[in-house]
């Protein structure tokens, strides 16, 4: 389901989005670092007629610009200014990792505009790890040998590879993704605990990122509003489970009240 991709501007820097289309109600999707908003093409099929996913490819990430800085509040207004350029009014709106952060914080801060939540394998408080980003190959001579220096890693980052003159690469900036890590790194219970709409976290089994201990507080802390279901994953629950995690987004999205 490759879906079209549109653009458009915020302060002269250049968006791109991917809309995967059909009748059904918008589900507004943002990616974790090292991807883009190709990665929701699996989800996107699964979830049609029913649900259009509508995926930014964010600040510094896939086909947009990059950007002189990657601050919490820089990708909250882009997400803003993304919801405003589709004319849409209040959607459900799901993030992974970085894009789960964002889009808790999209939810406090534009509480009137968002429906529902589904962050996927973060947490409230982050401590952003950028060791593999000073790791992964700048180039390869070809798609299969950038591949082959990833090894384990390329199913999880194939959706960036891209052709440059000095040969193969990623559609993110390396440099721009520890900038990226560095901003996301803080404590986010404020905002956590402050969202106000029904909520579903998604929990690899296997994460090294989201503590099990740490998933349960969160919902602990939001009893009555949020729930959680942990699938057997790590940290990429959409790339190890993707049968088992769209049937638990479509499980928590049929359950919402009509709108």
């Amino acid at each position: 389901m490759p879906g079209m991709r549109a653009f458009f501007t915020v302060d002269q820097r250049r968006l791109s989005f991917v809309d995967f289309g059909g009748p059904g109600l918008p589900l507004l999707a943002f990616h974790g670092h090292y991807n883009e908003a190709s990665v929701f093409a699996p989800l996107a099929e699964a979830l049609a007629p029913q649900w259009r996913v509508i995926a930014l490819d964010q600040r510094g990430h896939g086909e947009s610009d990059r950007a002189p800085s990657y601050q919490r509040s820089e990708y909250g207004a882009d997400i803003a200014a993304f919801h405003r350029h589709l004319g849409l009014g209040p959607v459900a709106v799901l993030g992974h990792s970085l894009g789960g952060v964002n889009a808790y914080q999209y939810a406090v801060r534009h509480a009137d505009r968002v429906t529902a939540l589904i962050v996927e394998d973060v947490g409230a408080v982050v401590d952003a790890d950028w060791s593999l980003t000073t790791q992964l190959p700048r180039r390869a001579p070809s798609r299969r040998a950038l591949a082959s220096a990833l090894g384990p890693l390329a199913p999880y980052l194939e959706c960036t590879f891209r052709q440059f003159g000095d040969g193969w690469g990623f559609s993110f900036d390396i440099k721009d993704t520890v900038l990226s890590h560095e901003a996301l790194t803080g404590d986010y219970w404020g905002d956590w605990e402050a969202v106000p709409c029904p909520t579903l976290l998604i929990r690899g089994r296997d994460s090294v990122v989201l503590a099990s201990d740490h998933a349960r507080e969160m919902i602990a802390r939001r009893a009555g509003q949020a729930e959680l279901v942990e699938l057997p994953a790590g940290h990429v629950v959409h790339c190890d489970a993707p049968d088992e995690f769209a049937a638990a987004v479509r499980t928590f999205l049929s359950q919402l009240p009509e709108r």
